[in-house]
């Protein structure tokens, strides 16, 4: 009786030990973005603990994930009406990653099933973007394509299929773009250790991105003062197309 209570107890403990461990660092916990910020790249490394220090023979694959701050997002839908395109339809999405790029030590259909893919959210297909009610199926189906394009086109979604490296099943490195364009906010690095089609391990590091200097006073004006800041742009706006007038004239 009592030694099935003790593997009652410690068993779990006992799996817990048997299963490997991430353990993951990233190059910078927080990117600056100044007036000559012109993107940067993220390094993601770490190493793979096994239990007793035994490597396993068959093959394991790491893919990491970077995702920026949820934020709604609206998505309009341009046609062509009497010659003119114009917005016809949108759909608003109550969340969705502002930012996203994976990168895989092989394609991610080779590593895991869609399932699997759809849980973790591993490839920008299988986003939970959270559209609003009211659309049907075929229209939502539409606008988060169309979303998924836009970002991508903005190069603020993207995938690396083959951009993680791993050295001995144990030491791995990849190296993620952040754009100039990048939303600044909390991020987060994840990494998944995948092996047989299955997620073994996972580990999460934060990133901070923030404005400073003048761009970080602009952003916070725009945000609190919104009315002033509009009132502002479009001043300046005359200001410097009255001044580009006048200059051409006086040429």
């Amino acid at each position: 009786m009592l030694r099935a209570l003790w593997l009652l107890l410690f068993l779990p403990f006992a799996l817990a030990a048997s299963e490997p461990k991430l353990v993951p660092d990233v190059s910078q916990r927080e990117i600056q973005i100044r007036y000559s910020f012109t993107g940067a790249q993220l390094l993601l490394f770490g190493a793979v603990l096994y239990p007793g220090g035994r490597v396993p023979t068959d093959r394991v694959d790491i893919a990491v994930v970077v995702k920026g701050p949820m934020q709604p997002i609206l998505v309009r839908e341009k046609q062509k009406v009497a010659g003119i395109w114009m917005n016809v339809e949108s759909e608003r999405f109550r969340s969705a990653p502002s930012f996203y790029a994976v990168a895989s030590s092989r394609p991610l259909p080779e590593l895991v099933d869609e399932r699997t893919a759809a849980i973790y959210e591993l490839g920008v297909q299988n986003l939970q973007l959270s559209p609003g009610a009211g659309a049907s199926p075929e229209e939502r189906q539409r606008f988060e394509a169309g979303l998924i394009d836009l970002q991508q086109r903005h190069q603020l979604y993207f995938e690396t299929p083959r951009g993680v490296e791993i050295t001995g099943g144990v030491l791995y490195r990849a190296r993620i773009d952040i754009p100039a364009r990048v939303p600044v906010g909390n991020y987060t690095a994840e990494t998944f250790l995948i092996r047989n089609g299955e997620v073994v391990a996972a580990a999460v590091r934060e990133i901070r991105i923030e404005k400073l200097g003048f761009e970080r006073f602009v952003a916070t004006a725009a945000q609190q003062w919104s009315l002033a800041y509009g009132l502002v742009a479009v001043a300046v706006s005359l200001l410097l197309g009255w001044g580009a007038s006048a200059a051409f004239r006086r040429g």
